[in-house]
């Protein structure tokens, strides 16, 4: 467990999944992707799977794997309105990045849409190179796939 600023991370439980779905709003803003949010993750992958609690409820969340090859896979990754630009998505990875080399990871993966600009700012700044890949998710459905090795250093800029 990790505590910071009246915040701990800590390994997701049922309740804090449906929590978030409850609050998805919080997390997505118009954006639903409640669909995406998969409870067999949590069940089956709770020490990659992990939650920011305070007083207040849970301020974000990243919900992730590590596969057979070494890989960090992070499906999920946000901080509730109110969280952001608090530094809160940083630690998240660095958890998630510190659980996954217990499980053997060398490297970080994770993908999202090519509109999402924020995320390829964010994923650029914690040292992720990021690539455009066609049809990803399908054909005419492009996505932006990024790469880091292990260890996770979020103290730089």
């Amino acid at each position: 467990m990790i505590v910071a600023m009246g915040t701990h991370i800590a390994p997701a439980a049922v309740a804090d999944f449906h929590q978030v779905l409850t609050d998805h709003s919080r997390y997505w803003g118009d954006r639903d992707l409640r669909a995406l949010h998969l409870l067999a993750l949590v069940q089956e992958f709770g020490t990659t799977c992990l939650v920011a609690r305070a007083e207040d409820g849970i301020r974000g969340y990243v919900f992730g794997f590590v596969t057979p090859d070494g890989t960090g896979y992070v499906h999920l990754i946000a901080t509730r309105d109110d969280a952001r630009g608090t530094g809160l998505g940083r630690r998240l990875y660095a958890a998630f990045a510190e659980a996954a080399e217990r499980h053997g990871a060398r490297r970080l993966k994770a993908i999202t849409s090519v509109e999402n600009t924020g995320s390829i700012a964010f994923h650029r700044r914690l040292g992720f190179d990021a690539k455009i890949v066609d049809d990803y998710n399908g054909p005419g459905r492009a996505m932006a796939v990024f790469h880091r090795p292990l260890p996770l250093n979020v103290s730089r800029p």
